[in-house]
This record gives structure tokens, sequence and C-alpha cells, in this order.
């Protein structure tokens, strides 16, 4: 299936909030990416608009237009009238300016198309047996009927959209030529491609806009002597039906803009509950000057109304007779196959993603869908898993570190900026003596400990491991002291080293006696060995004066 919205891998940042906006929930995740189910996408185009990291990308038809071009093919442009709030009053004769410099052969206003569509219009509710109809000008919203909503289909107007009428017109004034919309739709694109023969291609005013600059063409306005046409209002909400006769006083004419609105208004034509009633439908809030692919800088919704306003008039564009086309379309159903779970199977995904109550059951949307049910289901289905749900991963988190934290053998304790308690552990209440955590919340470390270390880090840097003696406590810890100042707080870790430290203490002490001992047992010898030499030096001086006159005698003999 050809995508029209994509994903740039590398942008994505798993943050939600494409699923968040998603009216239909045609967004799956995995590998930590979003990818849009083709098979549900309505093109409505609120993921690209929300995506803080433009992680979206819309495919780009312009390179096949210029090849087109290139090849001698005569290309006309169909101009949507909501151009006018996108290039801020210009006249079309500028706009017709620019598209020739590009290289088309002419270019004229979706707004004629829509001048026979808004004939059609009344002729069905003139034919009309009571039954509910809705426009099917916007092709986000036939989208969203023939995939979510089948059983409205009857009420969809089998009627081409302006812009598909158009373009027919511009084939039969111009045979063998080829068309392109430009309009602030993605879903034109898809539109375009689905129905063979009318639109050849479907650009946006982002990609007209990127392409003249290329092209270093400014537009500069010029006058335009050509009549206005009632028709140029159907870029905003309820242009339909201003361009209508409204012939049927028994009948309701109604505009709803947004998808989540269409939805709503869907959901009452299916239980049976409208009648008599022509509704003009668009999946843009405040319509087609709202496009998803307007240039975004250029949106201001108020003045672009009363631009819209002042570019049309009262009376219809004047429509020649080969421009009367035949304006049939056949729009069925585009099933989409879900797998449901089990009312058991269910449960036990709830039960994975922490809700085992109802009350566990928050039903935020942080993970994008409406109900925790809803996000359930999308596990099963394979659209989400188990970790989009914030508040539980939240809670998981903090009972995790919590755990660790109120069973790690070491004392913690966290201080604010004025070196008040704010939090500690059991080991750091049974560091300093204390019974129970409200003991010490909210007390100055001072009253307890030498608050002077905390001081230093607070004008310094983080201390890592440092030996602490605790006089008040009579104990020896190993303490870290870290300094958060985008929390402002001060968090110590203290290692309670007491028993080795005083083991090490009692060794030094053995080692310090042990040495006394030592030194008085050598010097003890050295006495000892002292007076044994004193008298063998005696013993010796008399043997020898001994032998001496020993010797002497011997010799006198």
């Amino acid at each position: 299936m050809k995508r029209f919205i994509d994903l740039k891998e590398s942008n994505c940042q798993n943050c939600y909030k494409c699923i968040r906006a998603c009216p239909v929930k045609s967004i799956s995740f995995s590998d930590k990416q979003a990818h849009i189910i083709e098979s549900e996408c309505i093109l409505c185009g609120e993921c690209f608009i929300v995506c803080p990291q433009n992680a979206k990308q819309v495919e780009n038809q312009v390179p096949r237009i210029k090849l087109a071009m290139a090849k001698g093919e005569d290309v006309y442009v169909s101009l949507a009238p909501s151009y006018v709030a996108n290039y801020k009053n210009i006249s079309f004769a500028t706009m017709e300016d620019a598209f020739r410099k590009l290289g088309f052969a002419g270019a004229g206003e979706t707004a004629l198309g829509a001048t026979i569509v808004t004939e059609k219009y009344d002729d069905l509710v003139d034919k009309s047996n009571g039954k509910v109809i809705i426009s099917s000008c916007c092709h986000s919203v036939n989208l969203l009927i023939q995939k979510h909503f089948p059983e409205c289909l009857d009420h969809l107007a089998p009627v081409l959209s302006p812009m598909q009428a158009h373009c027919q017109m511009l084939k039969a004034e111009h045979p063998g030529a080829k068309t392109v919309f430009v309009g602030p739709c993605i879903a034109k694109k898809e539109e375009a491609g689905r129905y063979d023969g009318i639109v050849d291609w479907a650009i946006t005013y982002e990609e007209l806009s990127e392409w003249l600059a290329h092209e270093n063409i400014v537009l500069h306005n010029k006058t335009d002597d050509r009549l206005k046409g009632k028709a140029r209002l159907y870029p905003t909400t309820g242009g339909i039906l201003a361009t209508m006769k409204k012939t049927r006083p028994d009948f309701h004419y109604l505009a709803i803009d947004g998808v989540e609105n269409c939805m709503h208004a869907l959901e009452d034509i299916k239980r049976g509950q409208v009648d008599h009633c022509f509704i003009e439908m668009s999946a843009c809030v405040g319509s087609c000057i709202n496009g998803p692919v307007m240039d975004r800088e250029a949106i201001h919704t108020i003045a672009d109304i009363t631009i819209v306003k002042n570019f049309a008039s009262d009376q219809p564009f004047a429509v020649s007779p080969v421009q009367r086309i035949d304006l049939s379309k056949g729009m069925g159903p585009l099933k989409i196959h879900r797998d449901h779970p089990t009312d058991e199977v269910l449960q036990s995904i709830l039960h994975q993603m922490g809700k085992r109550t109802k009350a566990d059951e928050l039903n935020c949307g942080s993970c994008g869908y409406n109900s925790c049910v809803e996000k359930a289901t999308a596990v099963y289905q394979g659209k989400a898993d188990l970790t989009m749900c914030l508040p539980f991963l939240k809670e998981k988190a903090e009972s995790f570190s919590d755990n660790i934290i109120r069973n790690s053998p070491n004392a913690v304790f966290v201080l604010n900026e004025k070196l008040e308690f704010q939090q500690a552990n059991t080991a750091a209440l049974k560091l300093f003596n204390q019974d129970h955590i409200e003991d010490i919340i909210n007390r100055p470390v001072s009253q307890l400990i030498d608050p002077r270390p905390y001081v230093d880090v607070m004008d310094g840097s983080n201390v890592y491991d440092k030996l602490r003696y605790f006089s008040e406590f009579d104990r020896y810890g190993e303490e870290t002291i870290i300094y958060d100042k985008n929390f402002h707080i001060v968090m110590s870790i203290i290692r309670d080293c007491t028993k080795e430290q005083r083991e090490y203490e009692a060794k030094q002490q053995i080692a310090r006696q042990t040495a006394e001992i030592t030194d008085h047992v050598i010097q003890k010898q050295m006495k000892i060995v002292q007076e044994i030499a004193s008298l063998l030096g005696e013993t010796t001086a008399e043997t020898r004066v001994a032998l001496m006159n020993l010797k002497e005698s011997l010799s006198d003999d």
C-alpha cells in the first residue's frame, strides 16, 4: 500500500503525541518508533501537524510533475480557493503567472468545480426522501466513513469532489492534458491516486512554496479583472452551505468541522437519531483554511476567513456546457479487520499494565488512548505495548527506586537547600537514633550532625566516599554528598563502616602494643647481650693473664 505520510525513524522520540492527536488511533508503536497503519489512516494530517520532532514526512509528487513537463506533456493546475489565505490576498492572475513560469501549461480555480458540485448537492436534497446527506468534498471525511463508519456510506453524497470535478473540466477543455491539484490537504494525494484518470497528481502549498523558492520566483501581486465566484467560500466552515440554494424548508443544513465532531455526528446518524438533514463535514477545524499542509506560519484563522469572503462574491461562477461533466462517484467500504480480546485476555493485559482494580484505571490518556481498556485492546492488536502507560511506568520506577532506597543498608537522606531533612530511609533513621521519619522531616540537619560538609558541597563540588566520624553518635561512615542544582536538593549516602573502623583501630592498637613489647624485648636482649659481653670480656682478660703467667713460668724452668 502506498504511503502518503511516512516516518523519519531517526527523529521519532516515542513521545506518543501523534497517537494522542490521531482521532482514529491509526498509529502503532514498535521498536520505540511510531508507524502509521495505512489501512486505518484517514490522512487528516494531525500526526504531521503535532509531531514536535518533525518526524513525519509527506510524499512529494513534484519530481514526477517536473518529469512530465520535461517530456513535453501539457500539465494544468487546479488551484484550491484556500490559496488566498496561504499567500495572503495574492490574486489568481499572480498565481497563474507563477505557474506558467514553473512550466505549467495553464491554471484554473478549483472553485469552478465546486460550483457544479454545489448544484449537484442541491439536486440531491431536492430529490431526497428525507434521509441524511453528507457532503463528499473532504476526502478525509470520506475515508473516515468508508473505513470506520461503513454503516453511514448510504448517506455520503456520491459526488465528485471539487478537485476531481475541476480536473475533469480541465481535461474536457484540454484533451490529453495532465492535471495537478494544489491545496492544503494530504488526503487529496490519496484521492488523486484512488480514482484513475481524473487527477494525475496533488501537491501541497508547502511543496509549491519550496518549488517557487527553488526557482527564485517571487509573487508580485497583479490586478485581476476576472469575475469572482461564490464557490470561493468553500474552504471555510459553512462555505459549502453558503453556496447552496437550500430550497427544502423541511431540511436542516448543518456544518460540522473537526474529525472528532464528525465522528460524534456519524454515531448519531448510525443510531438513526438524525433525518432530513444535509451535513457539510470537514475533517479540519476551520475547514480547508486550516489544512494540515498550509504554511503553518501563515495561518491566522479569523483574518483568513475575512480574506476568503473578500475573495468571493454573491454570484456563482459561469460554467460553460463543455465544463458540465458527469459528477457521479462510487465510494464503497474499505473494510478494516480487527481482532478483539476476550474479557479474560483483556483483564490479563490490564493486570500486566498494573490495572488490577477499576480504581487503577486512571484513563488519563497519556498513552494516546481514551481509556485503559482501549489501550489494552490496542496492546492485544499489536498497536501498542505495555510500556506506553506512563502512570504505570512512573509508579513502577518509583516503587523500584523506593524499594532500593528503603531496603538499602546504606543511610540515604535528602535535604533541601536550607539543609532541612526532606526524606530519609530506615538505615538513616538508625544512624541518627531516630524511630520515625516524622521525627526529622523539616528539621535542620545541624540539629543532628555537623552541617559543614553539606554547606561546602553547595559552595563547591560533590564529595564521594569520604570517611567521616559522627561524634554525635560515635559512628563512622563513608559519605557521598551530591548537590542537585536543578531540583534544589542535597542528597547524602552514608555507608556505616563503624565496625570495620573499630576493627581497624583495634588492629592498630594491637600493632602498637606489639611494637612496644617487641621494642622492650629488644632493649632487654641488648642489655643481656651487653652484660654477657662484659662478663665474657672480664673472663677473657683473666684467662689471658693466667695463661701469660703460666707461659712465663714454663719459660723460667
